[in-house]
């Protein structure tokens, strides 16, 4: 019983899963809620696919990059539940999971908005129940992405895909739209499932952090 959820960006989903099935799914549409919002969420999900806290075997969780509030909310809450239920927690890239939920080709390159031009990116090779990747998780100008080593036949999916889909078409590359069916969570899920080589549960959750790719404001002023 494997509940996933993700809030890295403007949306924020949770679903449930069991042997491959989806029980139940939500989104959160505003992304300043997702803080107060994610827990009850959670719990109404759990609701409705009828299953307790108690019994989940398992916590998927979007690590980022992303938001730095959204992030450090998912973040938080499954290092919180993945302790009160000593369940173990994976931590998935949100960035795959962007590349899971996309209708594409089976090269897709996921990128989100990071402000300004620039952006996150990461590529993965997508086959069936079957995923690798193929460049990890990274930041950097659009610019510098479309000029850059870009695997032949990729796919440009993700929110900053969209976004800047003229530029990208312009560049050659296609951008696809996600599965409408699909949801962030739903991508964590299909990632999960498929069990790429390497993936393993985190070892250590107190220590354990997000992926932030760059400094927050914070820290930059700090430094």
């Amino acid at each position: 019983m494997i509940l996933a959820f993700d809030t890295s960006g403007s949306v924020g989903s949770v679903a449930i899963a069991t042997e491959g099935h989806v029980l139940a799914r939500a989104e959160m549409s505003e992304q300043a809620g997702h803080a107060s919002d994610l827990l009850p969420t959670i719990t109404a999900v759990l609701d409705e696919a009828d299953v307790s806290r108690e019994q989940l075997t398992d916590l998927v969780v979007g690590e980022g990059p992303g938001s730095f509030t959204g992030v450090r909310v998912a973040a938080a809450t499954a290092k919180g539940l993945s302790r009160g239920l000593s369940v173990p927690l994976w931590a998935v890239s949100s960035l795959a999971a962007a590349a899971m939920t996309a209708e594409a080709g089976t090269v897709r390159y996921a990128l989100f908005d990071a402000r300004g031009e620039r952006v996150y990116g990461a590529c993965y090779s997508v086959d069936g129940n079957s995923v690798q990747t193929l460049i990890s998780p990274h930041g950097g100008q659009l610019g510098d992405v479309l000029s850059g080593d870009v695997p032949h036949g990729a796919v440009f999916v993700g929110e900053a895909s969209r976004r800047h889909r003229e530029i990208i078409e312009d560049r050659g590359f296609s951008v696809a739209d996600p599965d409408p069916e699909a949801s962030m969570a739903d991508g964590l899920l299909r990632y999960w499932r498929a069990q790429p080589t390497g993936f393993r549960p985190v070892t250590d959750i107190g220590s354990w952090e997000p992926k932030y790719i760059r400094p927050s404001s914070a820290e930059r002023l700090w430094g």
